[in-house]
């Protein structure tokens, strides 16, 4: 059985992208103070109106609440 493990060029993108802005916001040297808040939400399988803030029928009271 010839099995192998290969990544779907999008997820590859996705990846890339999200250790470019890791290092980017890691890299300026700007005190805590001037910094902007950032959030980045990593989820499997779940799309935008599957949160209960967008009408999904999953009970999300934590991500609702940081939608409000």
């Amino acid at each position: 059985m010839n099995c192998k493990f290969t990544l779907f060029p999008s997820f590859v993108h996705a990846v890339r992208m999200l250790a470019s802005l890791v290092i980017v916001l890691f890299s300026t040297g700007t005190s805590a103070a001037d910094r902007p808040n950032f959030l980045v939400i990593i989820a499997d399988d779940m799309g935008f109106s599957d949160a209960g803030c967008y009408g999904g029928e999953i009970a999300t009271p934590h991500l609702d609440e940081l939608a409000a």
